[in-house]
C-alpha cells in the first residue's frame, strides 16, 4: 500500500472541502504496526492517534521517526493513565471528572480535549452537550490545558453527522476552544465543512484494520 499517495489523497479531499491551513491530520494506527507509523510519518504527518494503552505503550518503542506528537484518541481507563502519562501528549477523549482528575494527578498541566456525544448513541462515549461547559471548568480547575472538544459522527451517511459537527462547534464557539476534532474516513469533507481543526484518520491512510484488535481491560 503507498501509504504516501493515501497522504496525499487525504490532504486533497480536505482542501477540495476548504480545510487548506486550518485542518491537523491525525493518522490512527490502531491495529497497525510500527511500520505504518514510521510510513506515514515519512509522508509528513507526525500526529499519530492511538486507542489502547496497551498497544501504545507496546509499539512506541519500536516506532524509529522521531518529533511524533502522540494523541490518546480511545475512552480514558482511570487504571492505565499512569502508563500512558509520560508518552501521550495529546488527551483527546476526557469525558469525565474522574478521567481527568487522574491524567492531571499524573500529568499536570496535559493538553485534553473533552469528549462530547452529539450523537445520542451510548457506544461513541462523551459527555452530553449540556454537561459540557462544567466538565471544561472542571478540568481547568484541576490544572489541565483543555485545548478544545472532540466528537465521534453519528453512523450512516457522511450528511447524518452534520447537526452533531455543526453542535460541536458551536459548543467550542462558545467556551472560546480552538481545537474541534471531528471527521473520520468516511464523514471527512462533512466535519471540515462544520469548523474541524483536527481529522482522524485510519482506513483512508492504511486500509481495512486486521479483524482481530487488541482490547484493554475496563476498569
Amino acid at each position: 500500500m503507498d501509504v504516501s499517495a493515501n497522504v496525499e489523497a487525504v490532504r486533497r479531499r480536505i482542501r477540495d472541502a476548504g480545510g487548506e491551513n486550518r485542518v491537523r491530520l491525525v493518522a490512527v494506527t490502531k491495529g497497525f504496526g510500527a511500520d505504518a507509523i514510521d510510513a506515514v510519518a515519512r509522508a509528513g504527518v507526525t500526529d499519530i492517534g492511538e486507542s489502547y494503552a496497551q498497544e501504545l505503550s507496546a509499539k512506541r518503542p519500536q516506532v524509529t521517526a522521531t518529533g511524533l506528537r502522540w494523541h490518546f484518541v480511545g475512552r480514558v481507563q482511570t487504571n492505565k493513565v499512569r502508563v500512558l502519562a509520560p508518552i501521550v501528549d495529546v488527551w483527546q477523549s476526557v469525558d469525565r471528572p474522574a478521567a481527568g482528575d487522574e491524567i492531571a494527578r499524573r500529568a499536570t498541566g496535559a493538553t485534553v480535549l473533552v469528549q462530547v456525544n452529539v450523537s445520542d448513541e451510548v457506544q461513541k462515549g462523551g459527555c452530553h452537550p449540556d454537561e459540557t461547559a462544567a466538565l471544561v471548568q472542571q478540568l481547568r480547575g484541576a490544572g489541565l490545558d483543555v485545548a478544545g472538544l472532540m466528537a465521534v459522527g453519528r453512523a450512516g451517511p457522511p450528511e447524518i453527522v452534520r447537526p452533531g459537527f455543526r453542535l460541536l462547534s458551536r459548543l467550542a464557539d462558545e467556551l472560546d476552544l480552538p481545537e474541534r476534532s471531528m471527521g473520520m474516513t468516511d464523514d471527512l469533507e462533512v466535519a471540515v465543512e462544520e469548523g474541524s481543526t483536527m481529522v482522524r484518520l485510519g482506513r483512508a491512510l492504511f486500509g481495512e484494520r486486521p479483524r482481530h484488535q487488541p482490547a484493554d481491560v475496563p476498569n
